[in-house]
């Protein structure tokens, strides 16, 4: 049976791990290997007692983004793929970075379909958090905070088509320090599928995704649902509902209405 390990995730984003010990005295590490590139960090597994070994993933040190596959190694060994055991992430729910190192990190352990370990790890620079969404009257409001970067009056909301060549429109938004309100009228969009990013110091500043990273959910796609709204535009219905990809990036489908 494949050896299991805990997770424990603190305020700063940083990961313990801890593995039932079956090496005996040889040392060992914990792998994660990026599923990606196959690009491997190493972290050295050591004795805590009660036949167990740690493993500590601070947030200095860098696990650029992606997903990585977690897995235990003794010295001269073959890598062995960990499954879970219990995920404390009770620091990464409503987690507020200061944003001093100009970046965002996150990493959040989850079971894969198959029952195996994995870590999904963000690194944005600098980051839009995507926080209360309000859909009301064919409108999408979003209350969110930037980190690792500041509005200037300049500072703009954009809704780019996700097709090849598709247009780029601007959104209403608002700010207040580090906060936002960005607000989109459904029927300004066409069919298809709409990103949402924003320009904090205007068109020569940083280019901001906005995505919801800061709480312990690794894939939000299928678990947070918003309700679809019908718009009239020329020549029919439209249906449109904001979600969250695959990277958890906050996106808008339009399509025809059934």
């Amino acid at each position: 049976m494949a050896p299991r390990a805990d997770c424990i995730a603190d305020s700063a984003g940083g990961l313990t791990f801890d593995v039932l010990d079956r090496s005996g005295p040889a040392p060992a590490h914990l792998v994660l290997v990026g599923r990606a590139d196959g690009e491997e960090v190493r972290l050295p597994l050591t004795p805590v007692g009660e036949g167990r070994l740690r493993a500590t993933l601070p947030i200095s040190v860098g696990l650029p983004e992606g997903r990585w596959d977690a897995y235990a190694q003794v010295a001269g060994g073959d890598l062995v793929r960990l499954m879970p055991g219990v995920n404390d992430l009770r620091s990464l729910v409503d987690r507020a970075p200061g944003g001093s190192r100009g970046y965002v990190a996150v990493r959040i352990p989850y079971a894969t379909k198959h029952g195996n370990l994995t870590v999904r790890s963000w690194l944005r620079t600098p980051h839009a958090e995507a926080g209360e969404l309000l859909i009301v009257d064919g409108e999408l409001t979003v209350h969110g905070r930037v980190y690792g970067t500041e509005f200037t009056a300049k500072a703009q909301a954009e809704i780019r088509a996700r097709a090849a060549s598709g247009p780029v429109l601007r959104a209403e938004l608002g700010v207040s320090g580090a906060e936002f309100t960005l607000r989109i009228g459904y029927d300004e969009l066409s069919e298809g599928r709409w990103d949402l990013w924003l320009r904090p110091g205007g068109e020569d500043g940083p280019e901001v995704r906005l995505a919801r990273l800061l709480d312990d959910v690794a894939d939000k796609k299928p678990i947070f649902a918003y309700p679809a709204s019908r718009v009239r535009v020329a020549g029919g219905e439209l249906e449109a509902e904001p979600y969250y990809t695959g990277d958890n990036d906050l996106a808008i489908v339009v399509r025809p209405a059934l």
